[in-house]
C-alpha cells in the first residue's frame, strides 16, 4: 500500500478562489459552500469524506457557534479535525434571530474548513475588512481565532 498523507494532498490540490463579490463593501470572498464545492471532487478522488457538526456554546453570557469539521480517510481509517468559532451579534439589522444564528454557523463553518484545509483568511485579507478598514457585513460575526487540527 502506498504511504501518502491524504490531508496534505487535498490541501495541495484544493483551489477555492474567492468567487463571491460584495459590491457594497467592495470586496471578494469565498463562502463555506464555495469551499465545499471545490473540495468534493478531491474527496472522491482520495476516497475520503468530510463531516461537520455545529454546537451552540455560551461563554460569558455570549452565544457562539462552534463548528468542528472532520476529514475521514476511509482507506487508512485515519482522520483529521479542525474547529472554527463565530460569535453571534446580539442584534443585526434586517435579520431575525434564526438568521443571526445561521450567519454565525456559516462563518464558523468557513473558518473550520479554512483551518483544516489551510485556506488563508488572514487579517490582511480583503474578506475580513471593507475598504474603510471596518468589519465587513459578511464577517461582522466575531470570529474567534482557533486552530485545533488533529491527525490521528
Amino acid at each position: 500500500m502506498e504511504n501518502k498523507n491524504i490531508l496534505s494532498e487535498i490541501q495541495t490540490e484544493l483551489k477555492a478562489p474567492k468567487g463571491q463579490r460584495n459590491n457594497f463593501g467592495n470586496y471578494s470572498y469565498r463562502s463555506a459552500e464555495d469551499i465545499l464545492e471545490a473540495v468534493k471532487p478531491l474527496l472522491a478522488k482520495h476516497n475520503s469524506a468530510l463531516l461537520s457538526n455545529d454546537d451552540i456554546v455560551e461563554i460569558g453570557g455570549r452565544i457562539y457557534v462552534k463548528t468542528t469539521v472532520i476529514l475521514i480517510d476511509s482507506e487508512r481509517k485515519a482522520f483529521a479535525s479542525a474547529t472554527g468559532w463565530a460569535r453571534e451579534d446580539e442584534i443585526k439589522k434586517g435579520m431575525d434571530v434564526a438568521q443571526i444564528t445561521g450567519s454565525s454557523a456559516s462563518y464558523s463553518s468557513k473558518r473550520a474548513l479554512g483551518n483544516l484545509l489551510c485556506i488563508s483568511d488572514s487579517s490582511l485579507d480583503p474578506d475580513r475588512t471593507n475598504k474603510h478598514g471596518k468589519n465587513s457585513p459578511a464577517t461582522s460575526t466575531k470570529a474567534v481565532a482557533t486552530t485545533k487540527t488533529e491527525l490521528i
